[in-house]
Order: structure tokens, then C-alpha cells, then sequence
């Protein structure tokens, strides 16, 4: 509650309700107005000012800081933030020059009709092409006609969900799942329908009974390092999934999120089944979350017209500017040194957290940049998600993937720390307090 307390101070002052120099509660009358105890608003004020947010004056009271020139107030000052999945921080200097080249040659290659004017919705065919040319290592021989180009997964999934099942209807997912599809069908009406796992994914027995119980629309899923637990299906898993998939009549929405990442991967689903699965490719894990451009393969050219229909519904276009930078990194190699620098550097990443983090907690994969890390019997993940917090480091828990109870666990995003070192310094204090009671870990007075 301290933290949220000194979250809403900052929110309040960035949005100019609250002014520099203008005086605060007094500690005692904060706590009485809220109904909470005088100690917490006291470690509310006190985070305030560890973050320059306000300043105390002797004999006068709690004042809000006035900030220097340049800054704005901070909602986690000195938080290490290891709950939003991110790409690793590349530190190539001359590939990061490489990449804003492309960006600016797009001025003389695409002219000023890129900035004003609309693009199809689906598409322009050169962006199309260079989908395609993406795609192409999983998909020998795919067409740009069978490419659909999405303002990110999440618009792919809007569109692809929205199609396939109406209000009231069902689509089974993982038992943990990403928690943008939650959302998706919490939006859009319909029901999910949660899948057991093992450490493959889904397990399909599981899936077939629930397709005899259920009858359900389709079936979500993201087969390559699973997010949160970092499941891969293999070969003979996907195969089995399919079969249940083909014997139902269930159209497969695989979202290949992190499938770029491995360097040896299983083939995706949409390469087995092609007739059933809709499959989704974002830039965001591989190359860059700025892009917020995501690659759709439905299963036949016939699908085309109607999925462009759903885009153009949900999203209109997806942005010219950004699809075209991805069309450019793609065509002149950038794409894919940026792709083996985000592997390689989530390689050295994994390597740290495997040296920190106890094996038998830990589940990755070694080119994936998130671990998904069990909790001792004593600790709940409430409470171990509170004390990171305290002591500055953010992660998030099974709450945000569940559909049901979740287990105690909490995933680890090693792509949020800005450096090597600071993510082997944020996971030894991890790794210190698994071995603590809670009770020895707590400094509530």
C-alpha cells in the first residue's frame, strides 16, 4: 500500500494536480483520511522522497519537490523492472547504427507518400513479399498472397479470435496463458476453456476431452517457449495436437511469439496442418517491440479477403512508417543480425540466471529471455512479489497467466535489467531471499 501511495503521489504531480512546493498531508491526517495505518503513510512518504519526489521541512511539513529541469516524476525510482518480457539490450554499436540507417534511407527509397498517405489494409505487396521472406525458413515456398501484415500480434489475434468465435463462444488455451488473450476475451465475450500442461505444453488427452465436452472454436496456443513457463512442444507433441485438432474440426490460432529465438526449432504447427492453423509471427521478441508489426499466415489464399475484411474492422491499417522499417531491415540483412545479437545476448543472460538461480526452482530455455521460477512451500507468490518490491525489483506472478489457481510461481524477465550486471545483481537478491522465511524477510514494525 506504501508503494501505491507514493505511485499516486508521482502520478499527481507528473499530471500537474499536484504543484511544486504545494504542502502535503500531514502523515497522521493522510492516514486517518485513507483509514490506514500511520506507519504505512509514513513509508509512503518515505519512498516519496527516496524517488525526489517531495522534501520535508523542519517545523513546516512534507513538501513537493520541485523538479530539475528535464526530469519527470518516476512511478518505480530505482525499480529493476523484470515483469515485462523484453527483448535484451543489444550493445553492438555498429549494428545500432545499422538499424537507424535503414530507418533514414527510408526518406529517399519510400518518399514523403509514406508519411501521407494510407496503405492497404493487409498490406502493401512489397511488405507482403518481405513477410514472406521472413517466414520463408519456416514455410518453404509460402507466398506473399498468403501473407496479411497486422498492427502487431495483438491486433493479429483481435482479428483472427474475432472471426473465428462469436460472443458466448469457446477457445481452449493453456491452463497458463498470455495474459493479452485473457484480456482479448474478456473484450470480445467469449469463453476460454483451460488445457492441462507438462513440461511440453499442452497435453493432447487433455485437449481431446475438452473438445468432446466443449465443442469449441478454436484452440490458442504458443507451442515455442511458452509464455510463462518456457514449454516447447516437440515434434511428436505438435504432430499429436494437430491429429486431435484435424479429428475435431478445431482451427489451431498459433501465436509463434519467441519462435524466431531458438536456434533449432520444431517445425511450427502451420507447417503440419496448414488447412487448420492460422499463424501469427510478431517482430516484437525477435526485433524490436517499436515495430508493432506482426506477420499473418491463414490457412488458404480463400481466407485472405476475409481476414483483410476483420483487419480493416479492428484496425484499418497497421502503421506505413513502421511496417516499412521492417521491410527494409528485412531486405538488407539488418533483421537478421539483429535477431542473432537478441539470441546471443539472451544465451549470456540465461547463462547467468542457470549460475544464480537453485535448478531445481528453475525452468528455461537457453535462448529464451524469461525463466519461470517455482517458490518453496513456505513462500506464497503474494508475498514473494511483495518483497522484491521493497527492495526494488519487479516481477509478476501465475495470477497474470492463470485461468483458475495459479501455482506459486512468478516469471523472471532477464530482459528488463540494463545490463548484464545488474541482472546478476537483481538475481543473487532473488536468490538470497528464496532461501529466507518469510516471516525473517518482513520489515513491517
Amino acid at each position: 500500500m506504501y508503494i501505491a501511495i507514493a505511485d499516486a503521489l508521482a502520478a499527481d504531480i507528473l499530471s500537474g494536480a499536484l504543484a511544486a512546493g504545494m504542502q502535503l498531508p500531514t502523515q497522521r491526517g493522510l492516514a486517518e483520511t485513507l483509514g490506514i495505518d500511520f506507519t504505512t503513510v509514513t513509508r509512503a512518504y518515505a519512498e516519496a522522497r527516496r524517488r525526489g519526489l517531495v522534501e520535508g521541512r523542519v517545523g513546516q511539513g512534507t513538501f513537493v519537490r520541485r523538479q530539475s529541469a528535464g526530469t519527470t516524476p518516476s512511478m518505480r525510482a530505482g525499480l529493476v523492472d523484470m515483469s515485462m518480457n523484453l527483448p535484451p539490450r543489444i550493445d553492438d554499436a555498429g549494428l545500432t547504427a545499422r538499424m537507424w540507417a535503414g530507418i533514414v534511407e527510408l526518406e529517399s527509397s519510400r518518399g514523403i507518400d509514406l508519411l501521407l498517405r494510407y496503405q492497404e489494409p493487409g498490406g502493401a505487396a512489397p511488405d507482403k513479399a518481405a513477410g514472406a521472406l521472413w517466414l520463408g525458413h519456416k514455410f518453404p515456398g509460402l507466398g506473399a498472397e498468403r501473407v496479411l501484415i497486422c498492427p502487431g500480434a495483438q491486433g493479429a489475434l483481435l482479428a483472427v479470435a474475432g472471426f473465428l468465435a462469436p460472443p458466448g463462444g469457446v477457445i481452449c488455451c493453456e491452463a497458463l496463458t498470455y495474459p493479452g488473450f485473457r484480456a482479448l476475451a474478456a473484450h470480445l465475450g467469449f469463453r476460454l476453456v483451460p488445457i492441462a500442461m507438462d513440461e511440453e505444453g499442452l497435453i493432447p488427452e487433455a485437449f481431446d476431452e475438452a473438445c468432446r465436452k466443449e465443442a469449441p472454436k478454436a484452440l490458442y496456443c504458443t507451442p515455442t517457449f511458452h509464455n510463462p513457463t518456457t514449454a516447447t512442444m516437440s515434434l511428436e507433441r505438435r504432430k499429436a495436437i494437430v491429429a486431435v485438432a484435424r479429428q475435431h474440426g478445431v482451427p489451431i490460432i498459433e501465436d509463434d511469439a519467441y519462435g524466431f529465438l531458438p536456434r533449432h526449432a520444431p517445425a511450427p504447427l502451420a507447417s503440419l496442418a496448414p488447412e487448420l492453423v492460422y499463424y501469427i509471427a510478431s517482430l516484437a521478441k525477435c526485433l524490436s517491440p517499436a515495430l508493432r508489426t506482426a506477420y499473418l499466415v491463414p490457412p488458404s489464399t480463400r481466407l485472405v479477403p476475409r481476414m483483410v475484411g476483420a483487419i480493416r474492422a479492428v484496425a484499418s491499417i497497421s502503421s506505413p512508417l513502421t511496417v516499412a522499417i521492417a521491410t527494409r531491415w528485412i531486405q538488407d540483412g539488418t533483421a537478421a543480425a539483429v535477431l542473432a545479437a537478441i539470441r546471443s545476448e539472451a544465451i549470456r543472460r540465461q547463462e547467468i540466471a542457470q549460475s544464480v538461480l537453485p535448478p531445481t526452482s528453475c525452468v528455461a530455455k537457453p535462448e529464451s529471455f524469461h525463466v519461470w521460477l517455482s517458490l518453496p512451500s513456505s513462500w506464497t507468490r503474494a508475498e514473494f512479489i511483495t518483497r522484491l518490491r521493497a527492495i526494488g525489483i519487479g516481477v509478476v506472478g501465475s495470477d497474470a497467466f492463470a485461468l483458475g489457481a495459479g501455482p506459486e510461481a512468478v516469471r523472471l524477465s532477464l530482459g528488463g535489467p540494463a545490463t548484464r550486471n545488474e541482472l546478476r545483481a537483481s538475481l543473487e537478491q532473488i536468490a538470497d531471499l528464496l532461501t529466507e522465511q518469510p516471516t525473517m524477510s518482513s520489515i513491517v514494525v
